[in-house]
């Protein structure tokens, strides 16, 4: 593809400052001239950009200012390398490459090159073998890449079960950003190609595809999610899905070229996917990536602020988490280039925007989306944030408040201010979850997606300037630091206990995490078991290590609807209430946690009304004193 003078004129909206979604689209989105799918974005970028940097890559925290650093043209050639290993292995344009890893140079290179010639898997690496094999089988994939032994040793060694489990033809190890000794020798799995991906790819072909290049419709990745029962899910989004949302992204972080993105996210997950290395592909911007653990390695807050001075970071993508954290350290660097801290993935508490906003200068600037749905659906470009909402639509989709009945399924678009259900329609729409068919997995849309709207499961209003209000969920999603966790892997993990009746977990709020997954358990008559034990019986058979309860409550019954449905409100009530009561012990006399319109609201006795509101601050849930005041 060779992008000429007009494309590029037409392909972004004139930078005059902030612009309505209404003004960008009176062009129509397919005379913009977009790349046809990712490759192509990847081709173009390195057609346009060859010696510019594209990825730097830090080994890890302490190593920050050795990073790995490709230009756009060695990232293609690096690409095209990878996709003739797959492609020698048999990878076509409808089967999956699956890809277990921490973040890493080769990581990048691995996903591109999967949606080059075939689609990207990612899957979560600290995944049980149980739950990533599932995921697995359903993508179909018999390619695996995963973190060798030197990256992530116990991945490797779940890799090699998975492999087995699966009947994968290949193995592929994936090597630390810029390794300092040789490679150890791979240790064979019967039946299956085992070789490390880099060290195949420099003995392969550079000088493109050796197969059609993909087109918009064909499927790019699958990804998964929770949902909001214990079936793993893998969304599966073409290549226009990606496309179309990554450009509305970029759009919105306008056409300055001179300061790097940073990522820590992830590359499993979609914001990671889309908004720190496809986004940055259509601009040609500089991305910075953090070392495997990303946000998670302690050490990188050390060395955050100067980072930013060393990079001249212009944007970054991260959970309200890592900016609480952030809000805490002193500014110790010039961190002048910084203009867009996007964040995501769980509510925001406005104690935490504050805090960042008096530390830095800078204001957050918040979104919302869900993978269903590619990745962003909403945002707040800077000086445009208005209080208590994630941002207006991105251009190009459609963002509404449905009224849904539950029984009849009949949808009715509501007026501004109303809380319903979100629907979203637009490009960015996913072709749906997978689904196993005769000739292998299948996208099916519904019921997702009805009348080309998707339903988001989130509770909200749009105001009269399509500033999008979020209320709630109807989904019943635990978000741990912007992680997905679903409810029903915990609560099959204590009905495995032969004690427990019931169960039903549910988020608790959480200073530092936005919530931690609690649960409360029914038990048969005589049972002689402890709260702590059932606790470590859960943590023992968590699909992964976030999902582990931090309390497992005995109740004498776990409150039902009319209907004989577990009545989560009511639990995320006295979730809410305890951890309310925990913070405020020693500063007020109660906490009593009450449910208005469904969502918690807590009410607080006694105590200093500063003490208690500094106390309550990190937590996203509305407090009133007795009195009736207002405490947000």
């Amino acid at each position: 593809m060779h992008a000429t003078t007009s494309t590029r004129d037409l392909m972004w909206p004139a930078e005059t400052g902030l612009h309505h979604p209404a003004e960008i689209e009176r062009l129509p989105l397919e005379d913009r001239g977009l790349p046809e799918s990712s490759y192509h974005a990847l081709v173009r970028a390195a057609e346009l950009w060859p010696e510019r940097p594209a990825v730097s890559c830090l080994p890890d925290a302490a190593r920050w200012e050795e990073p790995a650093t490709r230009t756009f043209a060695e990232l293609a050639d690096e690409v095209h390398r990878a996709a003739s290993v797959y492609a020698g292995l048999g990878v076509g344009r409808r089967d999956a490459v699956a890809i277990l890893s921490v973040n890493c140079s080769e990581m990048i290179t691995a996903v591109l090159a999967a949606e080059a010639v075939g689609i990207a898997a990612p899957v979560n690496p600290a995944l049980g073998v149980a739950h990533a094999a599932e995921l697995v089988r359903l993508s179909g994939a018999k390619v695996i890449v995963a973190a060798g032994p030197e990256l992530d040793s116990q991945v490797w060694e779940r890799a090699r079960r998975i492999a087995r489990e699966t009947g994968a033809r290949a193995l592929l190890a994936l090597r630390p950003t810029a390794p300092r000794h040789l490679a150890p020798e791979l240790e064979a799995v019967a039946g299956v190609t085992v070789a490390y991906l880099g060290a195949l790819a420099r003995e392969a072909a550079a000088d493109g595809l050796q197969s059609a290049a993909p087109r918009g419709e064909h499927l790019a990745s699958y990804l998964h999610t929770g949902g909001t029962t214990g079936t793993p899910k893998l969304a599966a989004r073409t290549h226009r899905n990606e496309v179309a949302n990554a450009w509305m992204v970029a759009s919105v972080m306008g056409a300055d070229e001179s300061g790097a993105l940073f990522a820590g996210l992830p590359l499993f997950h979609t914001n990671a996917l889309v908004v720190t290395l496809l986004a940055p592909l259509l601009r040609g911007r500089h991305v910075v990536w953090a070392g495997p653990l990303g946000y998670r390695e302690p050490s990188l807050f050390g060395a955050f602020w100067k980072l930013v001075e060393r990079y001249r970071i212009a944007v970054m993508s991260a959970v309200p988490t890592v900016y609480g954290v952030l809000a805490e350290l002193a500014v110790d660097a010039d961190i002048a280039s910084l203009r867009m801290p996007i964040v995501g993935a769980a509510p925001l508490p406005s104690a935490v925007a504050d805090a960042f906003r008096a530390r830095t200068g800078v204001e957050l600037c918040e979104g919302y989306g869900l993978t269903e749905g590619t990745c962003a659906s909403t945002f707040s470009s800077p000086g445009s944030r208005r209080a208590g909402t994630v941002g207006r639509r991105l251009p190009y989709q459609d963002v509404r408040a449905a009224r849904i009945d539950q029984d009849s399924g009949a949808w009715e678009l509501l007026p501004a201010g109303q809380v319903g259900t979100l629907v979203v329609r637009g490009p960015n729409l996913f072709a749906g979850y997978l689904v196993p068919g005769p000739d292998g997995p299948r996208p099916e849309p519904r019921p997702k997606v009805r009348d080309g709207w998707l339903d988001t499961g989130d509770l909200g209003s749009i105001d009269a300037d399509g500033y999008v209000r979020l209320t709630g969920r109807a989904k019943d999603l635990i978000i741990r630091g912007g992680h997905n966790i679903d409810p029903q892997t915990i609560e099959d993990a204590l009905l495995a206990h032969p004690a427990v009746v019931a169960a039903a977990a549910v988020g608790r709020p959480d200073p530092h995490a936005g919530e931690v997954p609690v649960a409360y358990v029914t038990l048969a008559a005589g049972a002689a078991v402890t709260e702590d034990d059932l606790r470590a019986w859960a943590a023992a058979r968590a699909p992964e290590p976030a999902a582990a309860p931090k309390r497992v409550d005995v109740v004498d019954a776990i409150p039902l609807t009319a209907v004989g449905k577990v009545f989560k409100p009511e639990l995320r009530r006295r979730a809410a209430e305890a951890a309310a009561r925990d913070a405020l012990a020693g500063i007020a006399t109660d906490a009593v946690a009450r449910l208005a319109e469904g969502q918690v609201v807590v009410t607080v006795r006694g105590g200093d009304r500063a003490a208690v509101r500094d106390a309550l601050a990190p937590f996203a849930f509305d407090w009133v004193t007795s009195e009736q005041e207002t405490g947000r």
